[in-house]
């Protein structure tokens, strides 16, 4: 029995796309959604309240991080994220694979999830990005990685994964996988590959002896780097166990991400749920619901927030640019945001110069409100059969 209900409204004419509803034990998802990140069980700068004040169906947060502070078994021991975070609604928990990815293979060469633009960066700590050895060794049975904090040695298994996700009590959890670099060749991606479906069925295994499998959704990740006909058997290997939906996961090249998705969703099963990890920003949530996912995460909008990159309909702005000082205009004109209703640009221009917390607040709420509503907006065009006249008329504004 799953724990997820996955039902199609309206699929878009000649294309994957759909708009549908992902009932989960803590509420339901309207697809397609962005999930905005909760890295530690926070989004950064927002209370929960907050959070789900924009519009937010669901958070995700990181499995690798909370495993280490404040550790698993104390979320466990509170009552799961839910009741520890106080967030009421889903929640997601990713399998710590792209963390390890970031502390071993891709370890101090800036490798990210797409490598053109960087939508999503590496989680690393700045005082450990140059100089320092790889903090992560994989083998046929998991990974050996250092906590980024302390140095201290732990040894991931799929088990593991699934065990510290179980304790941490999210909706959906994902399998452990490896990640591998586009820039890998094709040998080791085989590899990698093979590795990824074993701890997959392995994850499934342990999930379902634990009879966790009607309290949690399980998701498999596919992987397959660049390649077309790795992305097509991880689709195929994976759609043949009984997950209930499947993450697209990887570190892609800007030129390679639109295709690979709409390879890996020709094959999935169409009545299950897909979720593609670490994607965000506008052009890319356009493409990745064209090519039929229906959830994404990505930490972008709250990352550029509290560096004070802002989205608006005619593309993103620095408000630390000098321009904006004067500037007592909203963020965006018409915008529903807290942010955009009460305060001007000089306004957030100011706080970013003088370094106040309030800064980041202010700008997370609207790039996060932005994004959020933005694919609330692409699921009603979906509804509406105008996707299509949508998309043009955004992306023409948007690019400039």
């Amino acid at each position: 029995m799953s724990a997820l209900k996955f039902t199609i409204e309206k699929k878009l004419e000649d294309r994957l796309g759909r708009a549908g509803l992902l009932e989960t034990p803590h509420g339901v998802i309207e697809t397609p959604a962005f999930i905005p990140v909760a890295t530690k069980a926070t989004i950064k700068a927002l209370t929960p309240e907050q959070v789900e004040s924009l519009g937010a169906d669901a958070i995700l947060a990181n499995t690798y991080h909370l495993y280490l502070q404040p550790g698993d078994e104390i979320v466990r021991d509170v009552g799961g994220l839910h009741k520890f975070a106080n967030w009421k609604r889903p929640m997601f928990t990713d399998s710590g694979g792209f963390q390890v990815f970031s502390l071993g293979a891709a370890y101090g060469k800036g490798v990210s999830k797409i490598t053109a633009h960087g939508s999503e960066e590496l989680m690393l700590p700045e005082a450990l990005e140059d100089g320092a050895a790889k903090l992560a060794s994989i083998d046929a049975e998991g990974v050996m990685f250092r906590s980024h904090i302390n140095g201290s040695a732990h040894y991931f298994t799929p088990e593991k994964s699934i065990e510290i996700q179980h304790n941490l009590g999210a909706d959906i959890i994902f399998a452990f996988d490896e990640c591998t670099s586009p820039h890998e060749p094709i040998h080791y991606q085989k590899e990698s590959l093979d590795r990824t479906h074993r701890w997959a069925r392995k994850c499934l295994k342990f999930h379902v002896e634990k009879g966790m499998n009607g309290k949690q959704g399980l998701y498999a990740v596919v992987q397959g780097g660049k390649y077309k006909e790795l992305r097509e058997e991880s689709a195929r290997t994976l759609s043949e166990m009984d997950f209930d939906g499947y993450g697209i996961g990887g570190s892609f090249s800007k030129d390679d991400i639109h295709e690979a998705v709409g390879w890996v969703n020709n094959i999935l099963p169409e009545h299950k749920p897909r979720h593609l990890l670490g994607i965000g920003e506008p052009e890319d949530l356009f493409s990745g619901i064209e090519n039929g996912c229906d959830t994404f995460d990505c930490v972008a909008p709250t990352r550029n927030a509290r560096n004070g990159g802002l989205y608006t309909s005619f593309g993103k702005i620095n408000i630390g640019n000098n321009e904006y000082m004067n500037d007592f205009s909203p963020i965006e004109a018409n915008c529903g945001c807290y942010t955009c209703k009460n305060y001007t640009r000089a306004y957030l221009s100011h706080l970013f110069r003088a370094k106040e917390m309030l800064g980041g607040t202010l700008a997370t709420i609207h790039n996060l409100y932005f994004i959020v509503n933005l694919v609330k907006k692409i699921r009603q065009s979906l509804l509406n059969e105008n996707f299509f006249e949508f998309k043009e008329k955004f992306l023409k504004k948007y690019n400039g």
